[in-house]
């Protein structure tokens, strides 16, 4: 049987003598066009199928002899399909690795920044308060150990957590600063001393103190990191989003059905695939308000992410609120133990003493030197980075279709292109715009509500705005704040010492972590901790360091 004449092109029967289903005979059809613009490249394969009427396809309906079969029909219905989910996944490639690298790169950052804001703290202990420094630094390891639980998502709560160190602390501080030399209270005596703790105040305001600061800090965090982890989320449900049995037609009859007419080289009308696209992406365009929403939410949160607000500055500065509540309980021992006496019933009495307290008991007020940090190395202007790369990609979703016609060979100009049934001179589009609800008259995608992981993915993205909107109504607030709520939160800014402590030579670390361009092997940047704390003898303060181990080791020249 010879194959019919389709459009421009002619095509060309070379019978092979075999019979095929339906008693037609199997044919080779080489495809030539009358334009150079369809002409096949020189070694272009033929197609082979069975010249006939088609009666059994279901999308490729000719309007006389195909040269598919139905299950020829079907293997294009599957390329249709994994052509799109492979335009989406090159559509988000930039975008979604600029996510994951980030979310990447601040955990361990927030990581680093608890393991030496833990190891400044054991090492306050360890040097000035070697008698129960060993001990300290268990609870110390737990304190910190529940803060990364918190900031990757645990239930704990901040204010447990910290009465938790203080409970432990206590008996401990009790034992060895206030009634040295004498043996360990007993498991009653310290069960004593925990429940008293908190009714006397023994460490004064800082455990409140500290419980705003480290709250405040560590929820920006957690919220921060929940964010760019749903925005990987989003990117991932739109790469893989399982499209419609009408969508997969249209992709089909765009991209394939030319075939069956012999028309390997014909293109699609841009106009053609893009109402195509946007009846298959209208619901996928759906997320782009709350997409530009979450952009511009997280923008005002890391423009917040300083002072109590900024986890960087909170925990490295916790040894030093941890050092002054152990000196309060020294200066206040003799009514603390006058108090504790009473309440205990038989608390052990101390050995006679100086009136003035011993030199160890005390840190030395050296004052702390940190190099100038620049402004483009610390882990703010990391985040601004990020949020400036990230509003580029604010119109990704509005973009979509444009992007997959743009990228799938489609004829800029509308003219001599395919338009789903035949090549045409000119196509006239009749798209107004995006989303699902503008399409009701998309006659090549019979347009229907998001699929449910859509409308999912946009509750969550909801979900997370309003978290992070959330985050940001404390800071707008805090300029009615009266003086004694400034004193228990410790709120600062920037350019402020954020100092709360015992004299003129406060220990202090400012936020000091720099971010290097990556590892000399291709890998990831890396958070290098910029700055060593004097905290006793023989310990030096560097310019930068690398952390090698549990303890901080200074690997370039000392600067001082």
């Amino acid at each position: 049987m010879r194959c019919a004449q389709y459009s421009l092109c002619l095509i060309k029967e070379l019978a092979w003598g075999l019979r095929g289903s339906g008693g037609h005979a199997r044919c080779l059809v080489l495809c030539w066009c009358q334009s150079s613009r369809w002409a096949p490249k020189k070694n272009t394969r033929s197609l082979m199928a069975s010249a006939g009427a088609g009666s059994d396809l279901q999308v490729c309906i000719p309007k006389g002899s195909t040269c598919c079969s139905r299950k020829m029909e079907e293997k294009y219905q599957a390329a249709a399909r994994l052509n799109m989910e492979q335009l989406l996944q090159s559509a988000s490639m930039e975008l979604k690795f600029l996510i994951i690298q980030n979310a990447a790169i601040f955990q361990e950052a927030f990581e680093i920044v608890v393991r030496h804001a833990r190891n400044f703290t054991n090492s306050m202990f360890r040097n000035h308060y070697q008698s129960m420094g060993t001990r300290a630094l268990k609870f110390v390891g737990e304190l910190f150990t529940d803060v990364s639980l918190y900031i990757l998502g645990s239930d704990i709560s901040v204010n447990d957590m910290i009465n938790e160190f203080f409970d432990s602390l206590f008996p401990l501080v009790y034992s060895h600063l206030i009634n040295p030399g004498f043996p360990d209270p007993s498991v009653e005596m310290t069960e004593c001393l925990r429940a008293a703790r908190r009714d006397l105040k023994a460490f004064g305001n800082y455990p409140k103190m500290m419980m705003t600061q480290v709250s405040k800090s560590l929820q920006t965090t957690r919220v921060f990191l929940q964010a760019l982890n749903l925005g990987i989320e989003v990117i991932n449900t739109t790469d893989h989003l399982k499209f419609s049995k009408d969508c997969g037609r249209a992709l089909l009859k765009m991209w394939y059905c030319s075939h069956c007419q012999g028309l390997l080289m014909a293109k699609p009308c841009v106009g053609y695939c893009g109402a195509v696209m946007h009846g298959c992406l209208a619901g996928v365009v759906e997320i782009d308000h709350h997409w530009r929403e979450y952009i511009s939410s997280l923008e005002g949160l890391t423009k917040g992410m300083h002072g109590i607000y900024d986890m960087e500055h909170v925990l490295l500065n916790l040894f030093s609120l941890v050092r002054d509540a152990v000196v309060y309980v020294q200066k206040n021992e003799g009514k603390l133990s006058t108090t504790i006496s009473r309440l205990c019933g038989h608390a052990q009495q101390r050995q006679y003493r100086s009136a003035n307290y011993p030199e160890d008991l005390f840190i030395d007020k050296k004052v702390l030197k940190v190099t100038h940090i620049e402004p483009e190395e610390t882990l703010s202007s990391r985040r601004r980075e990020l949020i400036m790369k990230l509003k580029s990609h604010s119109n990704f979703y509005s973009s979509l279709p444009e992007y997959i016609c743009t990228h799938s060979s489609a004829v800029q100009n509308d003219t001599l292109c395919w338009n789903g049934q035949e090549v045409v001179e000119r196509y006239s589009p009749q798209i107004t715009r995006n989303g699902a609800k503008a399409h009701p008259g998309n006659h090549e995608v019979k347009m229907k509500s998001p699929e449910p992981v859509i409308s999912q993915i946009i509750d969550k993205l909801k979900h997370i705005n309003q978290l992070l909107k959330g985050m940001a109504l404390p800071r707008q607030k805090a300029m009615g704040k009266t003086t004694e709520e400034e004193e228990e939160s410790g709120d600062c800014d920037d350019e402020d010492d954020c100092s709360r402590g015992s004299g003129d030579g406060e220990l202090r670390v400012r936020n000091q972590l720099r971010f290097l361009a990556g590892d000399g092997d291709g890998g990831p940047a890396a958070a290098v901790p910029l700055g060593v704390v004097s905290l006793g003898d023989g310990t030096r303060s560097c310019s930068a360091f690398r952390c090698h181990g549990p303890e901080a080791v200074c690997t370039q020249r000392p600067a001082g």
